[in-house]
């Protein structure tokens, strides 16, 4: 009898005797207690208005089961964990008191003025103030929203690392990912493993193997085999799919909304393609610049049709989704292929060349400067030689991917082969930079990047 008194009068004492002892002992409080001892385990339930404090944590609940020897403490109903800033809120959960910890098997919501977390069931570590949530994870920040498996969040760094199915949504973007670490207070992101970007603004998306993205900056990096699409619908309809694969890429968020690619740059649009060092996309202005940075560089490559076109830097300028003029400066050549007849190429060169585009089909071209040209005569669409011209200036104008017209200015010189002086001698009829290359990418090629 005695044994049994003694055991109540233990379990009912203030628990501010044992903190006086230990500073990791739990101060329990409530409407009304009850001790007993189960399994020869001392615990203590307490019931009603229940208050926990431990240092600077306080936990409120309906009910307590406080297991005095292991110093730990059963939390059932409204749930409420206190540290500074940051709640905890929960059904039920479980309060560790000599590792100073909570957890939680039911939904758990962390919240810390600015940043709600959201999760099935967490962990929450007191000293470090850091939680640790799985189970379909929500982290709602401002317009930021993160989502993922699980989620480690650290306060005192205003960290979260996500792993799995990881999902960052903004008002304009939406970032996927394998994982993921977010700073809060400077909004920079970096995501790893099958990385994807959709720019709900401009219908772009990316993908690549990792991501770097400055927030405040509004600065985005990726690497990895970088791969961007973009599907644009034109003012008549049409449907025009932008490709671009590169080994880095990076895009600006701001009012520039610029995109740039660098090493071994292929891109894909239409009939046009190009393989070059350094792409600049300039979204908001529509225009392409494609260019060589030092003499060691390789000239950038353009296919349009069945012509292509070399040169030092290369700009394309698009209306409404369609190329309406391309400049070409410096050691400039365009050499146009004749499916019907093999080894016969039409070519000009110069210091700079425009090309002037209506309805995305080549309507007339300039060169200027150094002018030189090569192209083959018919007549009734017999094959009928060539001609060979050299002027400062010159203007071809074409219908139906025809030349149907060649104006030359300043100097003009020409001299005409005959066919029978030509026919089987095609190959030595070329300009002094003539190069043709095989090597232009194809829909295929792209397409199994982005797995349509």
């Amino acid at each position: 009898m005695r044994y049994t008194i003694l055991i109540l009068l233990l379990a009912i004492l203030p628990n501010i005797l044992f903190s006086q002892n230990d500073e990791k002992q739990l101060t329990v409080k409530g409407d009304s207690l009850r001790g007993k001892v189960v399994n020869g385990e001392t615990i203590r339930e307490v019931f009603g208005n229940v208050v926990i404090t431990q240092k600077n944590v306080r936990i409120t609940c309906n009910k307590a089961i406080q297991h005095l020897s292991k110093n730990e403490v059963e939390l059932i109903g409204n749930v409420i964990v206190t540290q500074d800033s940051i709640v905890v809120k929960s059904a039920k959960g479980y309060y560790f008191g000599d590792s100073e910890k909570t957890y939680s098997d039911t939904t758990i919501h962390l919240t810390n003025g600015n940043m709600d977390l959201l999760a099935d069931r967490g962990y929450y570590y007191i000293p470090a103030k850091k939680a640790f949530f799985f189970g379909n994870v929500l982290l709602t920040e401002d317009t930021t929203r993160v989502y993922s498996d699980s989620l480690t969040y650290f306060e005192k760094e205003e960290k979260a690392v996500a792993v799995g199915n990881v999902k960052v949504q903004d008002s304009t973007t939406i970032i996927y990912a394998d994982s993921l670490i977010h700073f809060r207070d400077n909004k920079n992101t970096f995501a790893f493993g099958n990385v994807k970007l959709v720019s709900t603004e401009n219908n772009i998306q990316l993908f690549g193997a990792r991501l770097e993205d400055y927030g405040k900056l509004k600065d985005t990096k990726i690497f990895g085999s970088p791969a961007l699409i973009q599907i644009d619908t034109a003012k008549d309809g049409k449907v025009d799919t932008l490709m671009i694969l590169s080994k880095m890429m990076e895009a600006h968020k701001d009012s520039s909304k610029a995109l740039f690619a660098s090493d071994s740059v292929k891109i894909l649009r239409g009939d046009f393609s190009s393989l070059n060092n350094h792409t600049n996309y300039f979204k908001k202005d529509e225009h392409i610049k494609i260019y060589k940075t030092s003499e060691e560089d390789k000239q950038p490559i353009l296919w349009a049709d069945n012509s292509q076109v070399t040169g030092d830097s290369i700009d394309i300028y698009l209306k409404d989704s369609q190329i309406k003029l391309i400049n070409i400066f410096h050691n400039c050549l365009i050499v146009s292929t004749m499916p019907k007849y093999k080894f016969r190429y039409n070519q000009i060169s110069g210091d700079t060349i425009k090309l002037f585009f209506d309805d995305s089909k080549l309507q007339r071209t300039e060169v200027a400067g150094n002018v030189l040209s090569i192209y083959y005569m018919f007549e009734d669409d017999e094959p009928n030689g060539l001609l060979k011209s050299s002027a400062e200036r010159a203007k071809i104008y074409f219908n139906k991917n025809k030349v149907e017209n060649v104006k030359l200015y300043g100097s003009p010189a020409s001299e005409y082969h005959p066919e029978g002086l030509v026919k089987g001698k095609e190959k030595s009829f070329t300009l002094p930079n003539f190069i043709l290359y095989k090597n232009r990418p194809s829909r295929n090629y792209f397409l199994k990047y982005f797995k349509m």
